[in-house]
């Protein structure tokens, strides 16, 4: 699966009393799914994930798939401690109709987690998961930064396709990138070089009144089935759309938006960032201007955000980019205790800081 671009991971509105509010949980993914964000991750760090029972992770997962467009790629945040909770999740996000699982470090056990234990951990995972996985780092959050080396020797598995690297360490982006440039893979693509998701399918035999809903497996997606025809042009047919495959490799991506530009020139493909649940457009100016060769233009677009994502996700956090999405016309609303709302003046602040930020 082609992870290249800009990946809000949006956040959970909630009701003043704490239950989710799954009306504007439907509005906010309706309208990410207007933004040229490449895709939607639900149950990141800034969707409260951590917070939320069982139950409640499944009733989000089920509702923004439902309301997600067909050609956004939806990314499960399914990483629990232990290997069969992140499988059982990861096997409810499959059946749903996600295409890739997000599985974060375990760190409870901190003394327990030695290169041992996290490398059995990400390949149990890996080879029992219906989806492609990719690893997430979030040390800040955490407390456990697993090293380059650990994910470069966890790349060589099949179904390990990339990491969201949220350490902000572009030194070690780039370890990863260099450490792992020797995994050639592919990922079917639209004709215009686009990610293909299965949901954006329609059958040949579809009538012209279907929805286009029907799913085809991942394994399809990635060269495995018979559904894909070869032909001497490249392109190949999927249901009822033209098809390449492109080369991707191992995908790095990173969840710093103040650090995107530099990380991009370090080799990562693309970003997870929360400052894109307030932000979307503004932090995709950065990747388009980089993927144009336009070092000046990102240059000044990262600029632009740099202050909005160190005060608001950096220092703020869930409740900071909350209040941002309702001051940009997202739906932010209340967070979950132990996490407090801000002050008045802090508002004013966040309110200074989005000024030329406003999508």
């Amino acid at each position: 699966m082609l992870l290249h671009g800009i990946f809000p991971p949006i956040t959970t509105p909630l009701y003043p009393g704490g239950n989710i509010y799954f009306k504007k949980l439907e509005h906010n993914v309706e309208r990410y799914s207007r933004t040229p964000a490449a895709g939607i991750v639900v149950l990141g760090s800034t969707g409260e994930a951590i917070m939320l029972s069982d139950e409640e992770r499944r009733d989000v997962l089920k509702a923004a798939r439902q309301a997600a467009a067909a050609n956004k790629v939806l990314i499960a945040g399914t990483g629990i401690e232990s290997a069969i909770e992140t499988l059982r999740l990861t096997q409810y996000a499959a059946e749903l109709g996600y295409d890739i699982a997000m599985v974060r470090t375990p760190h409870y056990y901190k003394k327990q987690m030695q290169p041992a234990n996290i490398l059995a951990f990400y390949r149990t995972v890996a080879d029992r998961s219906p989806l492609p996985v990719i690893i997430y780092n979030f040390p800040q959050a955490t407390g456990y930064d697993i090293p380059a080396e650990l994910v470069i020797e966890l790349a060589e598995h099949p179904n390990l396709i990339g990491i969201k690297e949220s350490g902000g360490d572009v030194e070690k982006v780039r370890r990863m990138v260099e450490g792992t440039r020797h995994i050639k893979r592919s990922a079917t693509v639209t004709e215009t070089f686009e990610a293909m998701t299965p949901r954006r399918i329609t059958p040949p035999t579809a009538s012209p009144g279907g929805n286009g809903g029907e799913l085809v497996s991942v394994g399809a997606l990635s060269g495995s089935s018979s559904s894909i025809k070869p032909s001497s042009a490249a392109v190949s047919m999927v249901g009822n759309l033209k098809t390449r495959q492109k080369e991707v490799g191992f995908q790095v991506l990173v969840g710093a938006a103040h650090k995107l530009h530099p990380s991009l020139d370090a080799g990562a493909v693309g970003a997870i960032l929360a400052l894109a649940c307030v932000a979307p457009t503004a932090c995709y100016e950065v990747y388009a201007a980089w993927k144009e060769g336009d070092a000046e233009l990102a240059r000044l677009k990262q600029q632009r955000i740099v202050g909005a994502s160190e005060r608001l996700v950096g220092q703020l956090g869930i409740p900071g980019v909350k209040y941002g999405m309702d001051f940009n016309g997202y739906f932010g609303g209340t967070v979950r205790l132990p996490l407090l709302p801000l002050t008045g003046e802090t508002k004013m602040e966040i309110e200074r800081l989005l000024a030329d930020i406003r999508n």
